[in-house]
Order: C-alpha cells, then structure tokens, then sequence
C-alpha cells in the first residue's frame, strides 16, 4: 500500500509529543569531501567506526561523521528530527520502523542503481523493508526470535531435542520441570513483554490485521490457540507469573535452572558465553508450532537515506558498502550481528558457529508483521490484555476481542484515510 505524503504541517500534527526543535547536526567543513552524517544506535554505534577507513580509503572524497544515539531515544529523535528539518543524510533504522518513516515521507526511494542490494537476501526480512511493493529501505543486520535452553536438563527428562509441536514441546516442559524441581519452572515469558506471545499468534494461517490492515483480526480462531497455549503455560506452572522487572538476572536464572526455556534473540548468544559458567550447557532451537516447526517475527536493524539529503549517491555508496556481503561478515565477526545477506553465512565464523545455526532455518520460516505505523502500539495492548489473562480476567476469546477492540481505535486514522481515498 502506498500512502500519500502529506505537507510537512499536516505531518507535524501527527507527530504528537514529537518536540519542536530539532537535533544540531555536524558542522560544515572546508576540506572539499561531502560529509555524510551517519545515526546508528547502540552497539552498532560503537563498533561500524571499524569499517569506515576502508570505505573511505575506497571513496576519498567522502567523509562519514556516526553520531550514536541511545535505542531507547531513538525512534522518538528521528520524528523530532524530522520535525525540525534537522534529519542525518542516512540512519540505521528499527525494521518496524520503516512504514512510519516512510508515511511521514522521510525516506528515500531506493535509486534503480542500487536494485542489487535487494539480492540475496531473506525474504520476509525484505517484506519488511518494502512499502507498496517497493524498498525504500536496505536490511544490515537480521535478527529473530527462537528458544535458547538447557540440554542437559532436556536429556535427563528424556528429550534428545525439543519436540517441535505445541503438545510435544509441552509435554517435555513438564517433564523439565519435574527433574528440575518443584521450586522451578519450564519456561520464562516475561508478562510485560510482547514478543512472545506475537511469535505463537504468528504461528496461524490468517493475518493479525485484516480489511487492508485497518482491523484487527485477533478474534480469529488461530490467534485465539495462540492466546490459549500461551495462558495453558502459566495454569499449569510451567512459567511463573512474572515481569522481566521481577526477574533479578536472567544468566544467574538459567544457570541454576528456575527456568530451562528462554525466547530470545542473537544477542543472548554473545551474554551467555561472557555471563554463564563454562560449565553450564545451553543450545538454541527453532520455535515449535501447532503441527511443526513454527514461525517467528525478522527483525533486526535496516539502513535508510532520508529525501532530505543533499548528498544521495554519497549516501547510498555508504548503503551499499555496508550491505556487501563481505563487510556484512566482518561486522558480525565484531558485533555478533547476523548478516543480512544469505551468502554472508557462508563464511567460515557464522557457519561453523553452532549456537547460529539454528537462526538460519527460523529466519527462512520467518513471517512479516503488519506494516502499519501503529503496529506497535497494537502490540503494546495486546501485551496489556494478555497479561490481564493470565492473571484471570479474560478467557482467551474475551481477550482476543478486547485486543480487537483496542486495536481497531488505533486503526481509526488509517480506516478514514482508505475511506475517504487518501490512501490506495
């Protein structure tokens, strides 16, 4: 679907809470190179400075100036930036952002030079960065969910590997549980967290969105097994009733067992090789579904070039240097990120890495979510009413209408846009 871009003052009425200044950008040089101002976020931040002397080296007369930001202020200073007119030449980007930036129409259409990139890489993490058909933004680095556990535990109950059914995989949590001890559980899914509950609802055949995106399709019977296995595991204690908050260390948890099964990410790699006792075993598995292996949500980080931008072809050279394969393979040698072009897992450090494994054949089942700009807050209440299921207030089909309903208000804005032709 392609939205229509609106004015900037109709855009600065919808980005509510968006402040009115904007960030302070580098200062111009005279050093007759075009200075490229390069947002990235966290350990991406830190560490893509390692890459940049060869770009350069390739380039001289580009210079790239990183300015890192903090996730967790991220998303909110890239609208005020916008706001502001103050926008970076390119930025990393949460893949889930990309519908929003594009809505709002701040971001680049990818040139035809540059199809290329759109080679070579997972599918559904390439949905993800496609609005109406086309890319406007360039996966870097992929990453999913699965499940990382405790082996030895799984074997004393009599499991080689974790069966890949819901029945199958519950029957070996309880009897994880039993060797473990009355004391502990099978599983940990923080109640305060969405990802979890999003990766089994993703599990059905009907979409989570339905009449162009502007409703809610919770109510459907597939969301509603998701929504029933989910509550099943805290019925019958297989995870405990709790926030992430309330967990004092997750290494320190799973080392001592009061959990053998954790949803994570590739970055949980990198934590339990530098926080668990050597002798403490784990192993990562795809994500078991109804009748089989099961999907999950891509995520990971995309790289996009703003139309504000007076240095386009500058910016993509540096879009495109950052997505060959082969940097894309140093830089998970340095970060740990898994890169987003299948050919870079060839390598000899991510293909022979047996914790990686198994994110390879759970990105290839992966699953797209909606690209809506409200996704997110959808998420958030449907993260809201899930817990108050768990705690007893709603029955899993009460809790899927209500996540209908609370995702329909959100939808309202798009509903009208579509109504009234403003969108197609």
């Amino acid at each position: 679907m392609s939205l229509i871009r609106p004015d900037r003052r109709t855009t600065l009425g919808l980005l509510a809470g968006a402040a009115a200044t904007g960030l302070a950008g580098c200062g111009g040089r005279n050093d007759g190179r075009t200075h490229l101002r390069f947002w990235a976020m966290g350990n991406e931040a830190t560490n893509v400075p390692q890459l940049l002397p060869e770009f350069e080296r390739l380039n001289p007369d580009i210079k790239v100036d990183v300015q890192a930001l903090p996730w967790t202020a991220a998303h909110q200073k890239l609208l005020t930036a916008y706001a502001g007119d103050s926008l970076p030449d390119l930025s990393q980007v949460g893949n889930t952002w990309v519908s929003e930036m594009a809505a709002i129409g701040a971001i680049s259409a990818m040139p035809a030079f540059a199809s290329d990139l759109l080679t070579d890489q997972f599918p559904a993490v390439l949905e993800t960065n496609e609005i109406g058909g086309r890319a406007v933004a360039t996966p870097w680095y992929v990453d999913t969910r699965l499940i990382f556990y405790r082996p030895d535990l799984l074997q004393q109950a009599g499991y080689a590997a974790i069966p890949q059914t819901w029945a199958g995989w519950k029957q070996a949590m309880h009897a994880v549980k039993r060797v473990a001890g009355p004391d502990k559980y099978a599983v940990l899914l923080p109640v305060n967290e969405f990802e979890q509950l999003l990766t089994f609802g993703l599990q059905g055949e009907e979409p989570l969105l339905r009449d162009q995106d502007t409703r809610g399709n919770f109510s459907s019977p597939s969301f509603i097994s998701a929504l029933a296995f989910y509550k099943s595991l805290f019925d019958e204690g297989l995870a405990p009733v709790a926030s992430a908050a309330q967990i004092s260390n997750v290494w320190t948890e799973f080392e001592r067992g009061w959990f053998s099964f954790y949803f994570s990410g590739p970055w949980t790699v990198g934590d339990f090789r530098n926080r668990l006792k050597p002798e403490t075993q784990w192993m990562t598995s795809g994500v078991p579904g109804p009748n089989g292996p099961g999907a999950s949500a891509p995520g990971g980080s995309s790289l996009v070039v703003y139309r504000s931008s007076p240095n386009q072809d500058a910016a993509w050279k540096l879009v495109r240097y950052l997505a060959d394969p082969a940097v894309q393979a140093r830089f998970n040698g340095i970060t740990g990120n898994l890169p987003a072009r299948e050919s870079a897992w060839a390598t000899q450090a991510v293909a022979n890495d047996p914790a990686i494994a198994a994110f390879k054949g759970q990105l290839s089942r992966a699953r797209a979510v909606p690209k809506v700009p409200e996704w997110e807050r959808i998420v958030t209440e449907m993260q809201i009413v899930a817990e108050r299921m768990v705690r007893g207030e709603y029955t899993p089909e009460a809790a899927a209408r209500e996540i209908d309903v609370r995702a329909d208000r959100l939808l309202e804005k798009r509903r009208w846009m579509i109504e009234h032709g403003r969108a197609s």
